[in-house]
């Protein structure tokens, strides 16, 4: 059987539960390495994956015997079927922070299930981990990431807008092995760069801009994720002691990451220091990096210890209302006694359009 079923399997039994409704995409992606519409049952058993035709044939082509899991069109499926899927099933889990409440009635009506119970983030609790497989798909979006980095740094001219930089970017993805953007790409340049999740914008390149680039693809539905803040020609004085303070920040982080460390305590060290210097950290100080670009765990004002084979981000940033902004980010891999950066770009400052 497949080993990340047999894993859901176990723990459902540890939690007195007869089987589970999967409907989260990302989270059957996880578990079967199906990218297509559906839904998974964890029957008594057997495991079934209920779709339409449209995606029979890819998911044929996907399933191995091995995997042991069952494929459906729903149009061979007759209502006296889906009450028999979950015969004798005393308490079924579903996903509660994905279903509606609509979805969840349709669930109940549908299987003919009596007690639905919430399983409070099963599998995006166990997808923190990340298998070999998993770190491998992650260091090759990485490594797209830090290739395209260098050629934007290139291609940056003054007069060219936000928008035409940003294309640019997905496009490199796109013709360089990567499946596509992990999330829509920020390019904020100068007052734009004071908002953390600005939008491309028209707005042109000029000289003393500086601009903050945050990006990253996906390689066989995995992503990667970096920041970088450059300058156009030359480096602002004002700009310079909030830049060296965030990359002070963003490396004392990488150096205090390793197993056991309490995502909390890096917070509030990364605060403190920001507080001293009359600034503040305005959104949490990393996440987790997956099959989603913001998943568990989160890097925050809440206790948490970090595992080994955890895949986060550290990215501090201070921004300045109507001036500018400064983030740096990097995806890094938690070690047991250290961390491996995944995105290897450099963070000295980096001027473009230096002619």
């Amino acid at each position: 059987m497949n080993e990340k079923i047999k894993w859901l399997r176990e723990k459902l039994n540890t939690l007195n539960l007869d089987g589970m409704i999967v409907s989260n995409p990302v989270n059957i992606k996880y578990l079967t390495g199906i990218n297509a519409e559906g839904i998974l049952l964890i029957t008594r058993k057997e495991n079934i994956y209920i779709t339409d035709a449209r995606y029979m044939e890819y998911i044929n082509s996907v399933l191995t015997i091995e995997d042991e899991i069952i494929p459906y069109d729903v149009k061979d499926i007759d209502p006296i079927d889906y009450e028999n899927m979950f015969l004798f099933c005393s308490n079924v889990g579903f996903e509660e922070n994905y279903v509606t409440y609509a979805k969840y009635k349709e669930y109940k009506q549908k299987y003919k299930i009596n007690n639905l119970v919430e399983t409070d983030g099963l599998i995006e609790m166990q997808r923190m981990i990340k298998a070999p497989d998993e770190i491998n798909y992650i260091q090759k979006a990485c490594k797209i990431t830090d290739a395209c980095f260098v050629h934007i740094c290139n291609y940056i001219k003054i007069g060219m807008t936000e928008k035409e930089i940003a294309y640019e970017i997905e496009h490199y993805f796109k013709t360089h092995g990567a499946e596509g953007v992990s999330f829509d790409t920020i390019v904020a340049s100068g007052r734009n760069s004071s908002m953390p999740h600005a939008i491309p914008t028209d707005k042109k390149i000029e000289a003393g801009d500086p601009i903050t680039i945050d990006f990253g693809c996906k390689y066989n539905g995995y992503c990667s994720d970096m920041t970088r803040t450059i300058f156009v020609k030359y480096v602002p004085e004002g700009i310079k002691p909030i830049y060296n303070l965030v990359l002070k920040n963003q490396e004392l982080t990488l150096d205090a990451i390793q197993e056991n460390a309490n995502a909390r305590i890096l917070t509030m060290m990364v605060e403190s220091d920001f507080k001293v210097n009359g600034y503040t950290l305005d959104h949490s100080l990393g996440h987790g990096v997956g099959l989603d670009i913001h998943e568990y765990p989160f890097v925050g004002r809440k206790d948490l210890l970090l595992k080994e084979n955890m895949v986060l981000t550290d990215e501090p940033g201070i921004y300045l209302p109507g001036k500018f902004g400064v983030r740096i980010e990097d995806t890094v891999l938690v070690n047991k006694s250290t961390c491996t950066r995944l995105t290897e770009s450099s963070k000295d400052y980096i001027i473009v359009c230096n002619d």
